[in-house]
This record gives structure tokens, sequence and C-alpha cells, in this order.
């Protein structure tokens, strides 16, 4: 099975939906306001389905349906009946359905108060063509959202989607809201977050505490074991952020607001046992010289021209006594010299911070085509002077033309393999895996590209001999290279018949 971040399953309602809009408000706003249905529709649909289980229970008794307890017991948020999707979608056609979805938003900010001043309520602007939104409405009428946030960050994914299918109108960079599910699985099985304090300091939409939960549930832990934290500085992805651990009824503390953490660190005195992060890659000028002598930079002053190593040693000051990391990096992290970050990074290697590298495959990401790989660092790590090395790059299974995922089995040959290299049990396989020591590191300037380490994979001896190889693949070459002549001279013919030598 892929555990795929390219299909949501309704990608056809959301573009129509989009393209209703989209002529009539700008693409931000179209985004908002999909992203408020869609959480409306969500949290109605979960709560239908719990309704009728109520009603169906053997041991049901009048108005069960309506106590809250029931509803909460579950992890599933509570509908006003006002607010209820089927209550709304019946009045879509009528001149006020804008005040009739604001006050269904209204009526879930006082169920619940953690959600004051975070939905849209907006619908209502003379801006919004009322008839358009009713046939925006219809069309989400047709998209069940019972199981789809099952595997997905359903709403992160699709302000992701948005952005993939209207970068140009938007000119925003992809994976500012959403890391790809396969990417977070990925972390969480080889972290293991069981109980203990759990940090995203960039956390987009809550996809880190999404799969974080998720993990705890399969492996028949409580979720009451875990505390959320985290911090994001666009206001309305830390709203997303607020919706998503709402709607599965995960308490997190993501600050009063959203705030900078380079800046406002809202969570300055809390050290975190599990720190798992996707920060925005390579962002410049990010306030380096306003914050020269800030206790975070332990192993060096990160430059202005690139915040990568600002990131990470803001997690590796967060981090408790046993605390561990999994922080997701472009591809230059690992070996750039720019501005002292070779400086820093020798320093945290030789403080024996870092337990492992894996290098990712391309087109993980929905939008964003920067080479990247998943940093592991520990404060207390098992094998102590060593570190592991994979080279995933030839793992992942293509989902559609553009994008590629993890499959399940590629995550636990990952979490595996990484699992037994912490036990001492880790083999080094040729182009995949490797244990190395510091002194080995060192003897590499410190460069952390797995590829230098793991070698490249044995080739299966397929028996002809190599003179005999060679000379029947430079005949199959000239062959190919008389050919490609062959098309040259008959493009420029087919040219110069209709005007254009060249």
């Amino acid at each position: 099975m892929v555990i795929t971040n390219a299909n949501l399953g309704f990608e056809k309602e959301l573009l129509a939906s989009a393209n209703k809009l989209r002529s009539h408000i700008s693409a931000s706003d179209y985004r908002k306001i999909s992203v408020g249905l869609i959480f409306l529709k969500y949290v109605s649909d979960a709560f239908e389905f719990r309704y009728q289980e109520i009603l169906n229970d053997i041991d049901y008794y009048e108005g069960d349906e309506e106590d809250r307890d029931f509803y909460f017991e579950k992890n599933i948020f509570f509908v006003p009946e006002a607010a209820r999707w089927k209550n709304v979608a019946e009045k879509a056609h009528k001149p006020e359905i804008g005040i009739i979805l604001d006050d269904a938003m209204r009526a879930i900010e006082k169920e619940n108060k953690k959600l004051k001043n975070v939905l849209p309520i907006n619908y209502a602007s003379p801006d919004l063509d009322k008839r358009v939104l009713g046939e925006v409405v219809d069309i989400f009428n047709n998209i069940n959202l019972k199981d789809e946030n099952e595997e997905k960050d359903l709403l992160g994914r699709t302000y992701e989607y948005f952005i993939e299918q209207f970068a140009e109108s938007e000119g925003k960079k992809g994976g500012e809201f959403y890391t790809p599910t396969s990417i977070v699985k990925t972390i969480v099985e080889i972290l293991k977050p069981y109980k203990g304090r759990v940090y995203d300091p960039a956390c987009g939409s809550g996809g880190m505490f999404v799969q974080s939960a998720k993990f705890i549930q399969n492996h028949r832990g409580n979720i009451r074991d875990i505390s959320i934290y985290g911090q994001e500085s666009n206001a309305d992805t830390w709203k997303m952020a607020v919706m998503n651990m709402a709607i599965r009824g995960l308490d997190a503390d993501f600050g009063p607001y959203n705030a900078d953490t380079f800046f406002n660190d809202v969570h300055k005195n809390q050290k975190m046992d599990y720190i798992m992060a996707n920060p925005p890659f390579n962002i410049k000028e990010w306030g380096a010289d306003q914050l020269q002598d800030d206790p975070r930079w332990k192993y060096g002053t990160p430059p202005s021209s690139n915040a990568n190593y600002a990131w990470m040693q803001h997690m590796i000051y967060h981090l408790a006594p046993n605390g561990k990391i999994g922080l997701v990096l472009a591809n230059g992290s690992l070996s750039t010299t720019s501005g002292g970050e070779g400086d820093i990074r020798k320093a945290i290697i030789e403080d024996d911070l870092i337990e492992g590298i894996v290098a990712l495959p391309s087109n993980l990401f929905y939008s964003v085509t920067i080479p990247a790989c998943l940093w592991f660092i520990s404060r207390n790590k098992k094998q102590k002077g060593k570190t592991v090395f994979i080279d995933a790059r030839k793992m992942g299974e293509l989902v559609d033309r553009k994008h590629k995922d993890f499959s399940a089995d590629d995550i636990k040959k990952i979490a595996n393999s990484f699992e037994a290299f912490q036990n001492g049990k880790l083999e080094d396989k040729k182009g995949f895996c490797a244990v190395v020591e510091t002194a080995d590191i060192a003897k590499q300037d410190y460069i952390l590209t797995p590829g230098r380490y793991v070698g490249i994979e044995k080739q299966v001896d397929d028996g002809e001999l190599f003179e005999e190889k060679m000379g029947r693949l430079t005949s199959e070459l000239t062959v190919m290279f008389e050919r490609s002549h062959e098309l040259e001279d008959e493009i420029r013919e087919r040219l110069g018949a209709i005007g254009f030598d060249f």
C-alpha cells in the first residue's frame, strides 16, 4: 500500500468549487472559503455517523443523540443543530446563505472556546456572490469526508492542493502548509512518540501531530500521554492547525496567536521529548542580524543568507535530556560550508548529536522540487560516536505522473533499519545503509551526504564477459548514432521544404 498524499479522493469536486469561485474572488480568498466548508462538512459528517451509531445502539435512551459526552468519548466534535451540514445545505440557494454559514461557524466556535476567532466568518461578505456560494455548497454535498481524515491531514492537504493547482495566480511556494503523509509517517515511526512533549516549531497545518496521534492509536497507546506544542507564523495556517486539532479532539498549545518562532518563541521555557518539523527550506533574510547573541546559537551564529541551521539549533535548544528530533531539510544542509554553516555542522557532529540521516527520493513533495533529506538528532543516542546513513532515493512508488510516495513497506524498511542500528544489530548494505563512526565522518570533512558512506549497490553479474559486453554496447550505440543523423537530415529537409533552412 502506498502512503499517498498525491490524491485526496475528491480533487474533482475541489477543482469544480474553485473554478466556481475564482472568477469572483481572489485565489487566497477561495482557498479560505473552501477550507472553511471542508471543515464544516467534515465535522458534520463525523457527527452524523456517530449520531446514527447512538440511535442504533441497543442501550439507546431518548435524547442520547444530543448528549455531548457520547461524542467527546469518541473524539468527535459535537455540532450544534443549526451548524449541521444537512441544515445548511438545504438552504444553499437562499439569499441569506452567507449569513447561515457565518452563523454555523459562530455556533461551532461557541461550542469550543479554543476555536474563537479561528473559523472563517466571511461568507456574508457583500463581495461574495451568494448564487455562486450556493452552487459551491451543492458541490460539497457530493463529498463524504467521514473516512478521509483517517490517513490524511485533510485541511492541510487541501491547502497544498490549491497551491499546486493555482501556484501561478497565488505566487506561493509549496510545502508551506503541508508535509507529505509518507514523510511524516517515516519520522513518526522512527521517533516513536509514545509519551511526553511533542513539538513542531513550524507546524503548518499540524500534520506531524495528526500522525503522532495515529501512531499512538495504532500501537494501543493513550493519546493523553502526549502533550502537543506548536508554533506557526502564518495567521491563516495557524488557524488551520487549531481547526485540525479540534476536529480530532486533541488538546494542543499553539500559543495565543500566530508568531515568528525566531523572534517570539511562545514555548521559550519548555524542553521537549520529541521535535518533528518541516521548516521552510533555505529562507533568506530571516532576521539573523537582530539575533546575533541569541542563546540558541550554541554551535555558531547561523548566516543571514539561510535559516536552515537556525531552525536546527532552535530545536536542539528545546531538547529535553533524552529528547529526539526528526527534521526535514534541503539536501544542501548536508554539505554546505557557506557563512560558517560547515563549522556549525562540525560542532553538532562532534557533540555526538547526529543519530541518522536519510536521503529522500525526488518528487515526494506536492509542489517543491528541491531534493530533501531527514535529519535525526538525539540528545542521548544509544550508539555513541556512531551515525547511521540510509539512502532511500531509489525507494517510493509513483502515484501519478509527477508524484511519488513511500509505501508502507518502504517506511517499515527504513524504520526497522534505524531500530536495528540503535540496538547495534544493523549490518551495512551497499547502496542502502551504513553505520559510520564520527572519526570517519571527520575524514569526509563532516559532510553528511549518505551516498558518500553507503556506496553503490553491487550489480548482479549477468555472466557476459566485459569485452563482449562493451563490443555489443558500442555496436548498438553506433547504430543509434547513424539513425540520429538520418533523422536530423530528414528534419532539415522537411523544414527546408516549407522555407525554414538552417
